[in-house]
């Protein structure tokens, strides 16, 4: 594993609007200066997080997946957000891993949030998805999976000594009502799985009214913000130490008195 870079863009999304959204957030993915490996979009960033599906969806051979791969190319760095994505009949809440090659990954959201009914709208992912980057492992998910830790527990293997990941990641659109928990959640994930963990949200006020508070951060394995952010839009970079990590597994193994289990997902 070497350093990794890591950005965090925490945009206020346009509304229904997927072409103001490319302008607006490849302009903030282009501004970002220096070294930079990893560029982190928030949740459904092309449309907001919308129940009117049929009207906002992309699809995967459609104008948002050419975007994303230029802007990727363009920029020589991998870039990561979800979208609204139409596949036959049913929507799915799709994050997509998308590297300057062109060879994306993708992770359908598992946790609907039937709050707002999203479980009405969208069909539920079932597949994880833990991609490589200059050696990290990285766990990809979205918003509400935060808040379920059995899905996201980060299992060691004995026989190969790696862990599952090094790094978990959260897009979401997380309202301001909710903030305590987003935060307090982002720190819990990277202390019960000896990992990094960063969390990209967005700001402003949706179509909805719902406001958002913003909140991105990048969280240590001791629970500690390396870096965060207010309620305004922002973009932050941080670059993630291996050797810390490593280390910190070895000085604190609590990953030898977890308990056994399988998910039957």
């Amino acid at each position: 594993m070497e350093p990794l870079t890591i950005s965090l863009v925490q945009g206020d999304t346009r509304w229904h609007d997927a072409a103001a959204n490319r302008d607006h957030y490849g302009r903030l993915v282009r501004g970002i200066g220096g070294e930079c490996d990893l560029v982190v979009l928030p949740e459904t960033f092309l449309s907001g997080f919308t129940n009117e599906t049929a009207a906002n969806a992309e699809r995967m051979d459609g104008e948002g997946l050419r975007w994303l791969h230029a802007l990727a190319a363009e920029t020589g760095r991998v870039i990561t957000g979800s979208l609204v994505v139409q596949e036959g009949d049913r929507c799915v809440n799709r994050l997509v891993w998308m590297p300057p090659d062109g060879r994306h990954a993708l992770y359908d959201k598992r946790h609907l949030f039937r709050m707002a009914r999203e479980h009405e709208r969208y069909a539920p992912g079932g597949e994880r998805l833990v991609t490589t980057l200059k050696g990290w492992r990285i766990r990809c998910e979205v918003c509400y999976d935060l808040r379920f830790p059995v899905w996201l527990r980060n299992r060691h293997d004995r026989e190969t000594g790696r862990f599952d990941y090094d790094l978990v990641l959260f897009v979401a659109n997380w309202p301001a009502a909710r903030r305590h928990a987003w935060r307090t959640l982002l720190r819990a994930r990277a202390i019960e799985n000896l990992a990094y963990c960063a969390g990209v949200n967005r700001v402003g006020t949706d179509g909805n009214g719902l406001a958002y508070a913003g909140d991105s951060a990048v969280v240590d394995f001791l629970g500690e913000p390396l870096v965060e952010c207010g309620a305004t839009e922002q973009v932050v970079t941080v670059t993630l130490d291996p050797a810390a990590l490593a280390a910190h597994r070895e000085r604190f193994p609590a990953w030898m008195d977890a308990d056994d289990f399988t998910l039957d997902a």
